[in-house]
């Protein structure tokens, strides 16, 4: 079955910035991709001048965020370290194959891979002067703001890349299930503690084994 996969450009953000920059890009993924009825929702980010649309369904905001709460705690244990969460839709089908198998495989059809690098920045010593704090305060909220901007730019060439995707691969969408839901199947993998590297040896084992390391 074809696999479309899609990498999105790698984002150097802070620890207080992943849980927006997460729902930003999971939220945008998942309204292109949900079915039937919608109750869009207009959220603008706190941290960013952009506004992005949810499907405006609580279940859906509950897993999402709960796979980034996730998501946060292993950034926390493994510092300084690329992460990476992928979102994939899957059709689901019974292999009739093996006689009185009940067994469900997970046909994948769509990978989104979310590239973060979480940046790690020293605190300033206490030894300085007064005055010497305040012009290296004053430098550090110039610097802050120019890399707020640059971040900010950053997300919106993400979020360019989504909807490009979107509208480019399209034959590779399957039928729509006859299922009740805001979308398709899908699920948010993240690193697990024992992962020392994610993405490509995923991909390989589910290459090998037509399942992921982790399901949600």
């Amino acid at each position: 079955m074809n696999c479309e996969v899609c990498q999105l450009k790698e984002l150097e953000v802070e620890h207080f910035e992943i849980r927006e920059v997460l729902r930003c890009i999971l939220h945008t993924v998942m309204f292109h991709r949900a079915l039937g009825l919608v109750r869009p929702k207009d959220v603008d980010l706190e941290l960013f001048d952009i506004t992005y649309v949810q499907c405006g369904d609580v279940e859906l905001e509950k897993k999402i965020d709960e796979k980034i709460d996730q998501f946060i705690s292993w950034v926390e244990k493994h510092p300084n370290k690329k992460s990476q969460i992928c979102l994939s839709f899957y059709e689901v089908k019974s292999n009739k194959a093996i006689w009185f198998s009940n067994k469900v495989e997970r046909l994948y059809w769509e990978q989104w891979y979310i590239n973060l690098n979480v940046a790690q920045h020293h605190k300033p010593t206490s030894s300085k002067s007064h005055h010497s704090k305040v012009i290296d305060s004053e430098g550090a909220s110039e610097e802050r703001s120019a890399r707020r901007a640059a971040i900010e730019v950053s997300l919106r060439e993400v979020l360019f890349q989504i909807i490009k995707f979107i509208n480019e691969k399209k034959d590779h969408i399957p039928p729509i299930p006859s299922r009740e839901g805001i979308s398709f199947p899908y699920e948010i993998a993240i690193p697990s503690s024992s992962d020392t590297t994610f993405g490509m040896d995923m991909i390989k084992r589910m290459l090998q084994t037509g399942h992921p390391t982790m399901l949600s």
